[in-house]
């Protein structure tokens, strides 16, 4: 049975998307509802500043339609304190609080600090060990550059796939290659706060969750693209359920690039659904024509 393939970005509520992604005239209060029309996933960055409380979930529920999938990154309260076995009981609530979100909450991720090294693999192992992951899947993303070199890359991946965790695949290449072109913009060097961290496109659970740091060039960007779909089609060809998140510099143009993605997919002969984006793109153009014609009776 092939995978599921959820894409996405990193937020819903970027006012800059109106006009484009969103329509003219959007209101903040519409952006998640928008959102869900045109995306199949979202990463929870803003669980990872602040827990949001009961009534926002709640409202957060009644939006999201069944078949969507928020992925919420843990809080830094949890993950960014040193020792993560502390922090075990809260990370407990946490997943209870957003229980209301049903199904559409989709798997969670443990976004570790670069000072978290090899080191503190048996912290790690024991959060996981303790972490309900048969109820609530959880993906994580290390950043230490010695989580990928052997021995502890191997380590690593091994525990994870024991343990049917998944591994944050983040690629930043393309903000870090081609530096000539990159340097002049400086929100690409605000994004380069992000780790130059080598790639591993490894799969140590049912699922994975990329997230791809996209250069704002398309020039500079295609390579990358054309270097992730093959590996996206294999994946979702023999099962993984896959979760792409585009991210860009330049945030506006975040959902293209997930769309491009996804348009390539296709073309490979991936067997996913037509993306949501498209499907109200071409009613809006249906109803301008039918509203066109209306006015000439």
């Amino acid at each position: 049975m092939a995978g599921a393939y959820f894409t996405g970005c990193a937020v819903w509520a970027f006012k800059d998307w109106v006009g484009d992604f969103y329509p003219q005239g959007s209101k903040a209060a519409d952006f998640l509802r928008l959102y869900c029309d045109r995306m199949t996933t979202v990463e929870g960055n803003t669980t990872f500043y602040s827990l949001p409380d009961a009534k926002t979930i709640d409202r957060w529920a009644s939006i999201m339609p069944s078949g969507f999938r928020f992925c919420p990154k843990l809080p830094r309260l949890f993950s960014h304190q040193g020792k993560l076995v502390p922090h075990i009981k809260s990370a407990h609530q946490f997943i209870h609080t957003l229980a209301p979100l049903g199904d559409r909450l989709g798997p969670m991720f443990l976004q570790l600090p670069p000072t978290y090294s090899p080191e503190n693999f048996t912290d790690l192992q024991e959060f996981l060990a303790q972490w309900p992951r048969q109820q609530q899947p959880i993906a994580v993303e290390v950043r230490h550059l010695d989580w990928f070199q052997d021995p502890y890359g191997l380590r690593l991946n091994q525990m994870l796939a024991a343990m049917g965790v998944g591994r944050v695949l983040l690629d930043t290449r393309p903000i870090y290659d081609g530096i000539d072109t990159a340097c002049e913009d400086p929100q690409i060097g605000s994004e380069r706060k992000k780790p130059q961290v080598p790639l591993q496109p490894v799969v140590t659970a049912p699922f994975t969750i990329v997230r791809y740091i996209s250069h704002p060039t398309p020039a500079v960007n295609q390579p990358y693209v054309q270097d992730w779909v093959p590996r996206l089609h294999q994946w979702l060809h023999q099962g993984t359920d896959v979760y792409f998140f585009a991210h860009c510099p330049q945030e506006a143009q975040s959902p293209a690039i997930a769309r491009e993605v996804y348009h390539h997919l296709q073309q490979a002969g991936t067997d996913i659904p037509d993306l949501l984006w498209d499907g109200v793109e071409q009613q809006g153009a249906e109803d301008v024509s039918s509203s066109a014609q209306l006015s000439l009776f």
